[in-house]
């Protein structure tokens, strides 16, 4: 049995805390909005989440090099954590209020924003609070206990949301929206014990009497000489080029799934239930791909992701009718989601400086989120344009395959850890 470090620790049940609320957000969230959405056909559903996703990822992408560079020093990275984990937090809760579709659904894009800046900046944490060796196997369990964490309070809003009109007599609506202050609770409390024993290890030092002005043209230009860095090293440029394409047709995939289901008239309990189902097939999955790094190589088992990822996008398109066949895809995803999200956070972190791991995983994130709106914005686009969900679902396979023939030509591609 693997043990950890409390630090460590600590650092892994913060993806505990908030996998819960990533789950809501790919499961109850979207049938939610749908439901106060009245008068909608199935393609403006689809485009309007597909736009909010785009719109989120876009803004976070924006922020994170900057806030990456000035998070860089000396006990700042903590800060921008919390501010971050807080905003998401409070809007997580506000999502409970009683308000119509567009007001939920900047409530939706302010509190994604929050929380997925406070996870560019806990993946940051990972150079921290471990070493190089055991880098794949603590960020491999963070996703896996993500994975199977959430499903508990998830278990419990779906057993309110199901249970509640009968034996308590509530509405469904209102169950609904108390599933959000469950699972703020839920990401609160596995939030604290990081924040109150993380340290910064690695960071940049504030010289005796810098002004603030004087930091914000250090982090400027500390930003320049970065992109130089990665201009620089072919590898990197390379594998990050890869990220950009890959990690889109994952992104989409997760925030897009119940969605699409639901759009070719799939019942919301089996959306909701299949899902369930990921979350505990991406629990040993992910565990699993840690090990198998340490014995086959890191970049290897992301190729072996990436091309599994196409085939899922092919079923998704071509085969996706039912709902035997959604939970096919949702084991399917969840056999190698966690395993490709933990091995390329690990990748990537075993690449950069240590003392600039923020401002690096600020520019990882840029990539990551760009492609997330690349996704979303094509899928929105393509199903406007031709009515076709199928069609939109295809054309993230396109960028897939751009980027597994990316990852085919770095260096040593079949040796390299």
């Amino acid at each position: 049995m693997t043990k950890y470090t409390k630090l460590e620790r600590n650092w892994v049940m913060y993806d505990v805390g908030n996998s819960a609320l990533v789950l809501l957000n790919t499961s109850i969230v979207p049938i939610y909005f749908n439901a106060i959405n009245t008068g909608a056909s199935a393609a403006e559903l689809v485009s309007a989440w597909a736009n909010a996703q785009t719109v989120a990822s876009l803004v976070v992408a924006l922020l994170m090099p900057v806030l990456g560079s000035l998070a860089d020093y000396a006990g700042n990275k903590i800060k921008f954590f919390i501010g971050f984990f807080l905003t998401g937090l409070v809007l997580c809760f506000a999502q409970a209020i009683p308000m119509g579709a567009l007001p939920f659904l900047v409530a939706y894009v302010v509190c994604t924003i929050g929380l997925n800046s406070s996870m560019t900046f806990y993946d940051a944490m990972l150079t921290d609070v471990t070493t190089d060796e055991r880098m794949d196997m603590v960020s491999s369990s963070g996703y896996a206990w993500g994975y199977v964490g959430s499903t508990i309070p998830f278990i419990v809003c779906l057993a309110l949301i199901f249970g509640g009109p009968a034996l308590l007599g509530l509405d469904t609506m209102l169950c609904t929206r108390l599933s959000f202050v469950i699972t703020g609770a839920w990401w609160l409390a596995f939030t604290v014990p990081l924040i109150r024993t993380y340290r910064q290890r690695f960071g940049k030092e504030r010289g005796e009497g810098e002004t603030l002005g004087k930091i914000c043209a250090n982090t400027f230009s500390g930003l320049a000489k970065t992109m130089r860095s990665i201009a620089k090293d072919r590898a990197l440029i390379v594998y990050m080029l890869a990220f950009f394409f890959y990690i889109d047709g994952v992104h989409t995939v997760i925030s897009m799934a119940t969605s699409y289901g639901a759009a070719l008239g799939i019942d919301s309990t089996q959306l909701v239930l299949a899902l369930l189902v990921t979350q505990f097939v991406a629990f040993p999955s992910a565990i699993a791909y840690g090990k198998l790094a340490g014995r086959f190589g890191t970049l290897r088992m992301i190729i072996a992701a990436v091309v599994a990822y196409c085939g899922i996008v092919l079923f998704a398109a071509f085969a996706l009718k039912t709902a035997t066949e959604f939970w096919i895809l949702a084991i399917l995803v969840g056999l190698f989601q966690g395993g490709i999200q933990a091995l390329s956070r690990s990748y990537f972190g075993k690449l950069v400086p240590k003392e600039r791991s923020n401002e690096y995983y600020g520019f990882f994130d840029i990539f990551g989120r760009y492609a997330s709106v690349m996704g979303t914005f094509l899928v929105s686009v393509i199903t406007a344009a031709t009515g076709s969900a199928n069609l939109g679902v295809l054309s993230i396979g396109i960028l897939l395959v751009v980027g597994l023939v990316l990852l085919l030509t770095l260096p040593d591609a079949r040796s390299r850890a």
